[in-house]
């Protein structure tokens, strides 16, 4: 099975292309029709209809099983990560041993959330499809964050028990005891704590589990940023993270059916990613670890992004695919020019997490012209899928962020008042799904807010034009989007409002050109105090993680502006802020 996009029409010659071609619509409609696998039918989950899948695997530890065959019956080579390598059924067996570890030894099982915290390790692709066997949902603790964060989580998640790599656990160290928490060593965190990863998988039995797991159980909670101060956690199901999973991988099948490949064209190489972000984001978990299950595809991890690196092993493992944020793109592309590699084997090179500038599309495909440049919007909330193009279409409209991917999405762009409005003219994205949030944990109200009937308002705005192309305008959520990831506004001003010279503070993006978007913030200070940048950096060590804390500072002794409502003016601030900087320059 191939991977979405690889038989995009940019790659055919002028003139070449088959006759019998079908348009986007047909094809999809021609797979809907012949192939079972892909079978949609109205569903109704939690007392709303939606078109979802009906013949996929009900779960994601079921991916594992419906994959085999396409990993040549386990056989096949399937993980490596720095000199390690797994074939496809020493991974599964390695889960099973840790399912068993985890329910019989720590008695885990069905409504049970267990956390994971570690930088990406082959060890979290293991432990996600084991913590998910025996019906318990995987908590995905952000690597960076402090231990103040880190308390806030794992109250919110109810998590007690928690693997972890070294620099997570001497931030956990602290929480042991007020929170009850029991952990599990990784890597290099085996020694620091009572349980250690290796010799509990190495002992047990790799038999079956006896779990009942339901499609609509909870399969995970993944935290993102929200408009209040502290994360959303955002709950995902089995059944919404697996009709993601085969909406991306009916693109694979529709395809060639658009563009039919040529008469001699070469055998593709087998599917294989790289991945370069975070596991504990959609990004990296569903559309490439996840995807990779059932796709037969082989999965390279980093342990650190490194351009040059990626240069290498995109070579050296014959990567077919990568995906990353777009300042990382524009690192790869750098990296290769420099070794002169074209890197000929990606058919497949994604931006997800933050908007690729619109001038790095050419350049991009310029670069590496066996490549599909592509891109990609999805949230956390609804499973990473969303709406994307590739190739020609991407060059065409490189500030656009394409169609939505059939076939159980439906998109409205509505009003502040829940209207549809009109072609062209400004509306928040709204998406109804099967691969939608269940909720956000612990907040009915911010879910309420959100989840109307089965439609996820997702504070983005955007038009949209006849061909059904979607171009996002702007964001409702005050969300600064540095490198791929979410830094809420309050959660900024919240950690500034501690330093005692503060009097109030406000957060806001500055455009940055390597990250996109960066934290500033403009404080006012009590009469007579002053406040650096570097002071305020070292006053918020271990109270805000690094990528939150504001690269550029202003400060005054006056009040902030404010509108007409007394609120502060955040977007006439931010102006005020960056042409008062433009000024000075």
């Amino acid at each position: 099975m191939t991977w979405e996009g690889q038989h995009e029409q940019s790659k055919q010659p002028d003139g070449c292309k088959t006759v019998n071609a079908m348009s986007p619509e047909a094809a999809v409609a021609h797979v809907l029709a012949t192939n079972p696998t892909f079978a949609v039918a109205p569903t109704v989950i939690r007392g709303v209809t939606f078109k979802a899948f009906q013949n996929i695997p009900p779960t994601v530890p079921a991916l594992m099983a419906a994959g085999m065959a396409q990993h040549a019956d386990g056989t096949a080579d399937y993980l490596l990560y720095e000199g390690e390598r797994w074939t496809y059924g020493a991974f599964c067996a390695e889960v099973r041993r840790m399912a068993q570890v985890l329910q019989g030894q720590f008695g885990i099982g069905r409504g049970d959330r267990v956390a994971i915290a570690m930088r990406n390790y082959p060890e979290l692709l293991t432990l996600v499809l084991a913590i998910s066997s025996t019906g318990a949902t995987v908590v995905f603790v952000n690597a960076w964050w402090t231990t103040d964060e880190l308390d806030y989580a794992l109250r919110d998640s109810a998590a007690k028990l928690v693997f972890a790599d070294g620099p997570r656990i001497e931030r956990m160290l602290p929480l042991v005891a007020p929170l009850g928490l029991t952990l599990i060593g990784v890597r290099d965190g085996e020694a620091m704590v009572d349980h250690a990863y290796t010799p509990l998988q190495t002992a047990a039995s790799d038999a079956p589990l006896d779990s009942a797991i339901d499609t609509d159980d909870d399969f995970a909670v993944m935290y993102s940023s929200g408009t209040t101060g502290h994360p959303k956690g955002v709950v995902q199901t089995h059944r919404s993270a697996v009709n993601a999973v085969f909406s991306w991988l009916m693109q694979a099948v529709v395809a060639p059916l658009v563009t039919p490949p040529e008469p001699d064209a070469p055998a593709p190489l087998r599917p294989s990613a790289l991945v370069v972000t975070p596991l504990f984001h959609v990004t990296a978990t569903h559309p490439l670890f996840l995807l990779s299950l059932v796709a037969g595809a082989h999965i390279t991890l980093m342990r650190k992004w490194d351009g040059d690196e990626a240069v290498r092993l995109i070579e050296a493992e014959k990567i077919t695919r990568f995906l990353g944020v777009p300042t990382q793109s524009a690192e790869l592309m750098l990296a290769a020019r420099k070794a002169g590699a074209t890197l000929d084997t990606l058919d497949y090179l994604g931006s997800g997490g933050a908007k690729r500038p619109g001038a790095q599309v050419a350049q991009l495909a310029e670069a590496f012209p066996k490549a599909g440049v592509a891109t990609g919007w999805g949230m956390t909330e609804t499973n990473a899928l969303g709406i994307g193009m590739i190739g020609d279409d991407y060059l065409k409209r490189p500030e656009s962020a394409g169609k939505l991917h059939p076939p159980v999405q439906e998109l409205r762009l509505l009003d502040d008042a829940g209207n549809d409005v009109p072609l062209g003219q400004l509306g928040e994205i709204t998406v109804k799904s099967p691969a939608n949030m269940r909720c956000y944990l612990n907040k009915p109200e911010a879910t309420a807010e959100t989840m109307q009937d089965g439609w996820l308002r997702t504070g983005d705005l955007a038009v949209m034009d006849a061909e059904g192309y979607v171009t996002i305008l702007d964001r409702k959520k005050n969300i600064i989007i540095r490198g791929g990831e979410n830094i809420a506004c309050l959660d900024v001003e919240g950690a500034l409002h501690r330093l005692p010279d503060v009097v109030e503070a406000c957060a806001f993006s500055v455009p940055d050109a390597r990250l996109g978007e960066v934290v500033g913030a403009c404080v006012q200070l009590r009469e007579g105090a002053a406040l650096t940048q570097p002071d305020m950096a070292r006053a918020l060590e271990g109270h805000l993680a690094g990528f939150k804390t504001p690269q550029h500072l202003w400060t005054q002794h006056a009040p902030l502006l404010r509108g007409a409502t007394d609120k502060i003016d955040r977007r006439g601030l931010r102006a005020a802020c960056l042409e008062n900087e433009k000024a000075k320059t």
